[in-house]
C-alpha cells in the first residue's frame, strides 16, 4: 500500500455537455469560472485535512474539462496547493484536457506551470460517433491537439476510448483502436459505454432513436482492444488501463490501493487512507455560496466498518491486474481472504472468471469483462 497522498481538484466546465455524461459539470461561463476558482483556493487554504499525511506526490485535475481553466487561474491554484502542502518536487500532475479546448501558447503555459500529464479525451477517431456521443470536437481536433501536446513538452499522454456505442461495429472499433495505437501515447483508458438514467442518450435509447448497445458486441471490442494493445507493448495493468512501462497513472492508482487523497471542488471526494470518506457539494453554485459564507462545503460523511474496509481492500484489489497479495491481505486484516469468502471464490474460479497463482489473487481476461458481477459479492 502507497503512504504518499494524492490531490484531486475538480474543475466542472465544459464547452458542451455530452449526451452520456453523468457528472458534475456544466456549460463554462466566465464569471461562475473565477468565482469558482477563488472558492476553490479558499477551500485549500482553509483544509483541516492532510497535515498528518506525508509528502503529496500527485494532483490530479478532473472534470469537467479542466484546460478550459486559463494559465493564470491555474497558475493560482497550483500555487495554493504548494503554499499549503508538502509536496513532491516530481509529483505527477494531470489534467483531463478535451481536444480543440486549448491553443498550442496555452499547452506550452500548463507545461511551464508543472502539468506534465494530459489524460486527452479522444473517446472515437469517428467523426460521426463523436457527433452521435455530442461530443463538441472532431477527428482533426484530436489530431492537432495530440500534435500540440507534443510540441509543447508533454511527453505524458493518455487518450480515452469508449467502446459499445449504440450502432457501433466490430470494425469501426478496431479502426479506432488502430488509430489511437499509430498515435503511440503513453497511456490508453478504454471504457464500455454506459448509460446512465437522466442523461439525453437514455433518453434517445428509450425513444428508439439511438439502438440499445450490444453487450456481447462491446466484450468483443474489449478483447480486441486488449489483444492489439499488448502486441504492441502496453502492460494491462487495471480493468480499464494500459500503459507503457513506467507510465501508469500514479495518481488513479492510489484509489485502487487504499492511499488517502484529498479532493477540492464541487462534489469532490476524499478518503484518509483509513476508514474516513467524504465528499462536497454536487451543484456548482452551492459549492461557491458555501465556500463564501465561511460553511464546509463537504455534504456528506462517512466511517467505514471494518468489515466495509475488507470488502473495498478485495474489489478495489481485483481491480488491478497483478491482484491481491493474499499474504499482505492475511497480516493488514487478521483474516485469511480464502476462508472468508470461500463460497465465492471456489465458484468464481470454477467459472473462470478469477485465478488463483500461489499468494495472488486475481482477475482472468474474463473476468475483467464481467468485473461488476464479481465485486457484487463482496459489496
Amino acid at each position: 500500500m502507497s503512504q504518499s497522498a494524492g490531490i484531486y481538484i475538480h474543475i466542472p466546465f465544459c464547452r458542451t455537455r455530452c449526451s452520456y455524461c453523468d457528472f458534475a459539470t456544466g456549460i463554462y461561463e466566465s464569471s461562475l469560472a473565477d468565482r469558482y476558482v477563488d472558492a476553490v483556493i479558499a477551500e485549500i487554504k482553509s483544509a483541516q485535512e492532510g497535515d498528518s499525511w506525508l509528502a503529496f506526490d500527485t494532483i490530479y485535475f478532473g472534470g469537467g474539462t479542466p484546460s478550459m481553466l486559463s494559465p493564470a487561474q491555474l497558475e493560482r491554484i497550483l500555487t495554493s496547493v504548494r503554499q499549503r502542502f508538502a509536496l513532491d518536487e516530481s509529483a505527477e500532475v494531470t489534467m483531463e484536457m478535451n481536444p480543440g479546448t486549448v491553443s498550442i501558447e496555452t499547452l506550452r503555459a500548463f507545461r511551464e506551470l508543472g502539468v506534465n500529464r494530459a489524460s486527452f479525451g479522444a473517446q472515437s477517431f469517428d467523426d460521426h460517433e463523436l457527433a452521435r456521443l455530442g461530443r463538441s470536437h472532431s477527428v482533426a481536433e484530436t489530431l492537432k491537439t495530440f500534435a500540440d501536446l507534443r510540441t509543447a513538452g508533454f511527453e505524458n499522454v493518455s487518450f480515452d476510448l469508449i467502446a459499445g456505442l449504440p450502432g457501433q461495429t466490430l470494425s469501426q472499433w478496431e479502426f479506432n483502436v488502430e488509430r489511437a495505437l499509430r498515435l503511440v501515447p503513453e497511456h490508453l483508458s478504454f471504457y464500455l459505454l454506459e448509460v446512465h438514467e437522466g442523461t439525453p442518450l437514455a433518453e434517445h435509447i428509450r425513444k428508439g432513436i439511438q439502438p440499445v448497445p450490444d453487450d456481447d458486441l462491446a466484450g468483443e471490442m474489449y478483447e480486441h482492444m486488449l489483444a492489439q494493445a499488448l502486441e504492441h507493448g502496453y502492460e494491462h495493468y487495471e480493468i480499464s488501463n494500459l500503459a507503457r512501462p513506467g507510465f501508469r497513472s500514479q495518481h488513479n492508482t492510489k484509489y485502487w490501493t487504499a492511499s488517502p487523497y484529498i479532493g477540492f471542488g464541487c462534489s469532490a471526494h476524499s478518503y484518509d487512507g483509513k476508514n474516513r470518506r467524504w465528499s462536497n457539494e454536487r451543484d456548482v453554485r452551492r459549492y461557491v455560496d458555501l465556500i463564501r459564507e465561511g460553511a464546509s462545503p463537504v455534504v456528506d460523511k462517512q466511517v467505514l466498518s471494518d468489515s466495509a474496509i475488507r470488502a473495498e481492500a478485495v474489489f478495489l484489489g481485483l481491480r488491478v491486474m497483478s491482484g491481491i497479495d493474499l499474504a499482505a491481505y492475511r497480516e493488514h486484516f487478521g483474516v485469511d481472504l480464502l476462508e472468508q469468502y470461500n463460497e465465492d471464490l471456489s465458484r468464481f474460479t470454477e467459472a473462470g472468471l478469477l485465478q488463483l497463482d500461489g499468494e495472488s489473487l486475481r482477475l482472468t481476461r474474463a473476468g475483467a469483462l464481467l468485473s461488476n458481477e464479481v465485486f457484487a459479492a463482496f459489496v
